[in-house]
């Protein structure tokens, strides 16, 4: 076995010793990145077990306009369940960052409270951040018309201790302690987040959606050591800049992938997300050759197809130094891409299902390019930039 942590398979990570874990700063994220598969099940079980209470609380609120609230990774969360939710639940569906509520909700309100039944669904590791607790603590004031659900994975966190508190207009659901992750970057809270969003979308056919997620549970602990270990080679080369492109949903993970790997390397890699068109409308002038490109590319062959042209395009005009195509077994990637990793997924599962699926490779992108810089994934700002919950700002009085 190498001495050298960046060398090490995610199972020699995962068998290290707790003292050699917590000097090296592994004492969580890859137990967390590792879990996720089992921790989908139990997700699941979950909202299985809480769908009565959903259903009486949707029942009651009829929501005919919702809007997914987070800020950074859990934005991402809402991005990528916001389209799911729309199409299964046949109403107007939106995500906004808590980031920009914040300062702009009077404007986002102003002109449809009066016709809409609002409800905001808030996605929260801790239910402390700073710009969802005021968020929610604003729209109790200003808009108590609202109603509220809240998905977080912290029990004692404000949101579920305090906001959600004896409020009728307000539901909240907390996932097992066991996702809340202890590392400073979301992994297996974002996934787990993931699937309660698609739950909920799925509420009123839960089974059907099940058997769902154990396919993909049993894709991903199936698949894990072997994402990992294509991370842990990419992460030795130290691309410079790393591009993330993906399509509907999975631009959602694309967005996601740049922040983890941003994130684990303390700002090392410069990140980027597209889609695979947007890419072509300017920010392609961003790659050069110390550049790696990652696609994800979508189960719908229709969507792939075009999605291979842009990689096609990508590897002519010799715009990047190498290339990962990430997606279905079923798409032929060989032309493409420097390298494929492949998922035996159904051809009938859609895209916003895959969501968790897909993000793994960047997970285990930002834990060896951490380990490989010498940093400590657990905690990989060591100036202290960036901590697990964002501290609060003084907000000035007039």
């Amino acid at each position: 076995m190498s001495d050298q942590p960046e060398h090490l398979t995610i199972g020699q990570i995962l068998n290290l010793s707790p003292a050699s874990k917590a000097a090296l700063g592994l004492e969580f994220t890859p137990t967390e990145i590792a879990q996720q598969p089992q921790t989908w099940r139990r997700t699941f079980k979950l909202l299985e077990s809480a769908r009565p209470e959903i259903e009486s609380f949707l029942t009651k609120v009829r929501p005919n306009a919702v809007t997914l609230i987070g800020a950074g990774t859990s934005d991402y969360i809402g991005r990528a369940v916001a389209p799911l939710i729309g199409r299964k639940w046949k109403t107007p569906t939106q995500a906004v960052p808590s980031t920009d509520l914040l300062t702009e909700s009077d404007r986002l309100l102003a002109s449809s409270l009066a016709d809409e039944r609002h409800l905001w669904i808030s996605f929260s590791r801790s239910g402390d951040s700073f710009e969802g607790v005021n968020v929610l603590e604003r729209a109790f004031e200003k808009y108590p018309e609202i109603a509220h659900l809240i998905v977080t994975c912290s029990e004692k966190g404000k949101m579920a201790a305090d906001l959600a508190a004896d409020r009728s207009n307000v539901l909240c659901i907390v996932l097992d302690d066991e996702v809340n992750d202890r590392g400073l970057a979301m992994t297996s809270s974002f996934t787990n987040m993931v699937v309660a969003g698609q739950c909920l979308a799925n509420i009123h056919d839960l089974s059907a959606f099940g058997s769902s997620v154990s396919e993909l549970a049993d894709i991903a602990a199936e698949s894990l050591s072997s994402i990992a270990d294509a991370a842990r080679q990419i992460a030795e080369k130290r691309f410079e800049r790393i591009c993330f492109l993906g399509s509907g949903p999975l631009k959602a993970v694309a967005d996601e992938s740049a922040l983890k790997v941003l994130e684990l390397s303390g700002g090392f890699h410069s990140t980027m997300s597209e889609s695979f068109l947007g890419l072509r409308h300017g920010p392609l002038s961003w790659l050069n050759r110390d550049s790696l490109v990652v696609g994800f590319l979508s189960n719908d062959p229709a969507k792939a197809n075009i999605e291979l042209g842009l990689l096609a395009e990508v590897r002519t005009k010799n715009a990047a130094g190498s290339s990962v195509a990430i997606g279905p077994a079923s798409v032929d990637v060989t032309s493409v891409a420097d390298i494929a990793i492949r998922f035996p997924m159904p051809a009938s599962m859609p895209d916003d299902f895959a969501v968790p699926l897909h993000i793994l490779f960047a997970q285990c992108l930002g834990l060896y390019s951490s380990l490989s810089l010498g940093l400590k994934p657990d905690s990989p700002s060591s100036d202290g930039k960036i901590t697990r919950v964002v501290s609060n700002i003084t907000i000035r009085s007039s």
